[in-house]
């Protein structure tokens, strides 16, 4: 594993990066606000620009370091991710600001399709697994650390020391990257399939239209929500038709596929909700101090952080199939746990259905990693890796409207915020029980998935998506499909 630890850095730095710059800019919107004259609901777009581009393009990304070549385009993706924290750092207005974010994040999209992507690339099969817990490690730990360096950053050296940070940061992953990984292009480059841009166009204003309508688009959610459902009809028609798609609907025969892209979007769903109730929860049914309450959310990042990379070797050594079904049934007791939690457990059983949830969520992101990169076609894997990050994403905005309104709802009041300690646990426990029902399908879906996989191994092997992926036409060799 020695001449793979450069390339497995270069991959580490790569997902630590936008990661933490999900969340970095969080502590700062006060001071942002303050300084550059703006009302809390325009500075909320320095984190909204930069989470709807990344769920716009990730997918489209994926797609395109699939044809042009994964480690050239993620350098390049780095590279822009770098330049655009310069000139957020640099913004004298916050129009410029958001629009530096909007940059930022096409970056960041590259970076975070095809550094999944490149495992299979730069580690040996039977170390796979190991890779995917690091890299789940390493978001973890980025999303964890965010809010508390953004503080301390601008607290110490100004906001705009938050995006700053980035450039000798991405210098060195410039180079470790430039240095370690692939970046041969692919044999088909120029001569294989041309990249979608209609597609990839619709794809992106589809997401994007959903997005701002569980998110900033509450007083228009209706009209956005149309534009979306819209825009999917129109995608899949013209996917259907194109000669080249983005994304070939035949695809989605693959029972695999299916099943962990399915199973991501509830997972993640599902640990949207302890963003949502948790703060609550512990303020207004446990009646915590706001530091002490922040200790405890962070404690859920942290297990993950540290369950990661132990996960990830028990996948190399068990099968990913395992592990998944493991992960889920540790979250749908987790949820259950905390569904059914008797108030007077206080902080430590809060402690004990997140701990136990956390490891489950280590443990499932790992193994479908792995399970789905195993399965994907080599010239594919750009693609699917930008699905994955999709289908999470899209679960994380889902939960935190749907979910944020079943807690509203369970809790009987219009501002939870004001509401009564007894109105919020059962709010909280009520909302954790659809939580286990949705991990009960998660489950369901991920046996039902392992059942029909052909071949009946506990893994995927390489490339089964081939078929699934390829139009109707004469036999060919393996792993050449478009």
């Amino acid at each position: 594993m020695n001449d793979n630890r450069p390339a497995l850095a270069a991959l580490c730095l790569t997902m630590l990066m936008p990661s933490l710059d999900t969340s970095i800019a969080n502590a700062s919107l006060p001071v942002l606000a303050h300084a550059l004259g703006a009302s809390f609901a325009q500075v909320q777009w320095v984190v909204l620009a930069y989470l709807l581009t990344i769920t716009a393009l990730i997918v489209g990304a994926g797609r395109l370091g699939d044809l042009l070549g994964r480690g050239r385009l993620l350098v390049a993706g780095i590279a822009l991710f770098t330049v655009a924290s310069l000139l957020c750092g640099l913004a004298p207005t916050l129009a410029t600001l958001a629009a530096a974010r909007v940059l930022q994040g096409l970056g960041a999209a590259a970076m975070l399709a095809l550094t999944v992507a490149l495992v299979g690339e730069t580690m040996p099969r039977d170390r796979t697994g190991a890779a995917m817990g690091l890299l789940g490690t390493m978001s973890a730990i980025g999303t964890t650390l965010g809010p508390s360096l953004g503080g301390l950053l601008t607290t110490a050296l100004g906001w705009r020391a938050i995006f700053l940070v980035n450039v000798p940061v991405g210098l060195v992953n410039l180079w470790l990257a430039r240095r370690h990984l692939p970046m041969a292009r692919p044999a088909t480059a120029g001569a294989g399939p041309r990249f979608d841009i209609p597609g990839t166009v619709l794809l992106a204003g589809t997401l994007a239209a959903y997005a701002i309508a569980t998110t900033v688009g509450r007083g228009h959610a209706l009209a956005w929500m149309a534009a979306a459902l819209a825009g999917g009809l129109a995608f899949v028609a013209v996917e259907a038709c194109a000669a080249a798609p983005l994304v070939r609907l035949s695809m989605f025969r693959d029972a695999a596929l299916c099943a962990g892209l399915a199973t991501t979007a509830l997972v993640a769903t599902v640990i949207a909700t302890t963003l949502v109730v948790g703060p609550f929860y512990l303020a207004r049914a446990l009646a915590l101090p706001a530091g002490i309450v922040g200790v405890v959310l962070s404690c859920g990042p942290m297990v993950s952080a540290l369950a990661g990379a132990p996960a990830g070797r028990v996948v190399d050594r068990v099968g990913a199939s395992r592990v998944v079904v493991g992960g889920l049934a540790a979250m749908f007791a987790g949820t259950l746990l905390l569904a059914l939690l008797p108030s007077g457990l206080g902080v430590a059983g809060w402690l004990a259905g997140i701990v136990v949830t956390t490891v489950g969520y280590a443990s499932f992101q790992a193994a479908n990693n792995t399970a789905l990169m195993h399965g994907a076609a080599a010239a594919q894997r750009g693609l699917v890796s930008g699905l994955m990050s999709l289908a999470r994403n899209l679960g994380l905005v889902t939960g935190v409207a749907a979910l944020g309104a079943v807690f509203a709802t369970a809790s009987s009041s219009a501002d939870v915020a004001s509401a009564g300690a007894a109105a919020v646990a059962r709010g909280m426990h009520r909302t954790f029980a659809v939580d286990a029902v949705l991990m009960g399908a998660a489950l369901a879906i991920a046996l039902a998935g392992a059942w029909l996989r052909r071949g009946g191994a506990d893994d995927p092997p390489t490339g089964t998506l081939d078929a699934a992926l390829k139009p109707s036409s004469p036999p060919a060799s393996p792993r050449t499909s478009a």
